[in-house]
C-alpha cells in the first residue's frame, strides 16, 4: 500500500507569497501568484507540473514529479513539492523532502538522493515565493538546516558547500568522432573493452544490476540502496530510466549502469563493477557503450554526474575529457554552525567505512538501507 500524501504542517500555500504579490493594482493588473504543494495522489496537477519541468530550462530530471513518489513511498521521508502559478499556469517548481536521523540530524532538502535540485523557475519572483515558502516551512519543521542543490549560485550571502562539481559534455553527432574526443589513454581502455569482445545488454530489471552494485559499493565501505528503490525508479520512470549491463562473452555479468534520459540528455547515475571489471576494462567499455547508444538516438549531451574534488571518480571523469563544473549548494543553517559534511571524505567516518568493508555482504545488504535512507 502506497504512502499517504502527508499534510503540510501548519503552513498555508495560498498565502506562501508576500502579500504584495497578491495585491491588484487596478485594472490590467497581473494576477497574483500562489504558491501550492502537489499532492503525492494528484495525477492532474503531476502532469502539468512534468510539462513545466521538460520544459524549464533550469529544471533537470530530478524536478519531475516522479521523485516525489519515489521518496516518500521508498523511504518514508515527508515530501513538500511546491509550485508557483498564477492564472492556472505554473511559473516555478522547488521539491522538498524532511529528512530525520540519529546520526545525521534534521533537514529539509532539494532534493535528496539526487545530485541536482533546488528551485526551477520561469522568474526571479517565482523563485522568490519557492524559496520563502521553503523557509517558512522551516519555521514549522524546525530542521537543523535547509539544503538547496543549485547548479548556479542564487544567494551570495548563504552558506554553500563547493566540495562536489559535476562533469557534462557534448555528444558529438557522428560515433567515431566521439571516440576520437577521448584522450588518447582512455580510449585505449575502450579500444581493450572493445578488443575483448565484451557484450552490453539493457535489463528491465535490476536482479544483474544490483548484485554488481551491492558488492562495489561494499568493497568501498559504504552502505547499499536498497534493491527495491532501483526497481522503484525503473517503475515510476519507465522508457527514461535504463539498466545497462556489460558481460564478458561467456555471458558474466561484469559492469552495470542505471541511466536516466531527461529531453536530449544522458545521465549514468548508479553503477556496479565486479572485481573482474578492470582487467577486462569493461568500466570503460560501459560508459561508452552507453554514450554510443546515445549518440545513435540523437542525444546531445552526457552528464557524467557529481564527484568530489579529490577522489578517484573525480580523476575518471577528468581521464575521459570531461571537465568539471562547480555546483552551488546552498544553506540555511538553523541549529548548525557550519554547513554538514555527510560524505565518505569525512575523516571521522573512516573507522565506520573500514568496518562496514568487514561484514559479510548480505549482512551489510540487510542493514545499510536502514542507514542510507538517512544520508540522501
Amino acid at each position: 500500500m502506497s504512502a499517504a500524501a502527508p499534510a503540510l504542517p501548519d503552513v498555508d500555500t495560498q498565502r506562501g507569497a508576500p502579500a504584495s504579490a497578491h495585491a491588484s493594482s487596478g485594472a490590467g493588473a497581473a494576477a497574483p501568484l500562489e504558491v501550492k504543494q502537489l499532492h503525492v495522489d494528484d495525477a492532474a496537477t503531476a502532469r502539468r507540473w512534468d510539462e513545466f519541468v521538460r520544459g524549464c530550462p533550469s529544471a533537470t530530471f530530478f524536478h519531475l514529479s516522479g521523485w516525489q513518489r519515489v521518496i516518500q513511498r521508498q523511504f518514508k521521508h515527508r515530501c513538500f513539492f511546491f509550485y508557483v502559478e498564477r492564472d492556472g499556469r505554473i511559473e516555478g517548481v522547488l521539491p522538498l523532502a524532511e529528512v530525520k536521523s540519529r546520526l545525521f540530524g534534521h533537514a529539509l532538502v532539494s532534493l535528496p538522493f539526487a545530485v541536482y535540485g533546488g528551485v526551477a523557475a520561469e522568474t526571479p519572483e517565482a523563485a522568490d515565493h519557492l524559496e520563502q515558502m521553503a523557509q517558512r516551512l522551516c519555521q514549522t519543521l524546525s530542521p537543523d538546516h535547509l539544503e538547496l542543490r543549485n547548479i548556479q549560485r542564487r544567494h551570495q550571502d548563504w552558506p554553500h558547500q563547493d566540495l562536489y562539481v559535476t562533469f557534462r559534455k557534448e555528444i558529438l553527432e557522428d560515433e567515431e568522432a566521439n571516440m576520437l574526443a577521448i584522450p588518447r589513454k582512455q580510449r585505449a581502455m575502450v579500444r581493450k573493452g572493445i578488443k575483448n569482445a565484451l557484450k552490453a545488454e539493457i535489463d528491465r530489471d535490476v536482479k544483474r544490476f544490483f548484485a554488481l552494485y551491492a558488492d562495489n559499493v561494499h568493497r568501498h565501505g559504504t552502505p547499499a540502496m536498497p534493491r527495491r528503490y532501483f526497481q522503484a525508479l525503473l517503475d515510476e520512470f519507465g522508457d527514461a530510466a535504463e539498466v545497462l549491463i556489460v558481460t564478458s562473452p561467456q555471458g558474466e555479468p561484469l559492469s552495470g549502469v542505471l541511466s536516466f534520459y531527461f529531453r536530449d540528455e544522458v545521465l549514468p547515475y548508479y553503477a556496479g563493477d565486479a572485481v573482474a571489471a578492470r582487467d577486462l576494462a569493461a568500466n570503460d567499455f560501459k560508459y561508452w557503450e552507453l554514450m554510443r547508444r546515445a549518440c545513435a538516438r540523437g542525444l546531445k549531451v552526457f552528464d557524467y554526474g557529481r564527484s568530489k574534488q579529490g577522489t578517484g571518480s573525480y580523476a575518471f571523469k577528468k581521464n575521459w575529457g570531461f571537465e568539471p563544473t562547480p555546483l552551488n549548494y546552498e544553506y540555511r543553517l538553523y541549529k548548525r554552525d557550519a554547513v554538514p559534511q555527510n560524505n565518505p571524505s569525512n575523516a571521522k567516518y573512516q573507522l565506520m567505512i573500514k568496518a562496514w568493508r568487514r561484514l559479510p555482504i548480505g549482512v551489510a545488504n540487510w542493514l545499510g538501507p536502514h542507514i542510507v535512507r538517512s544520508l540522501g
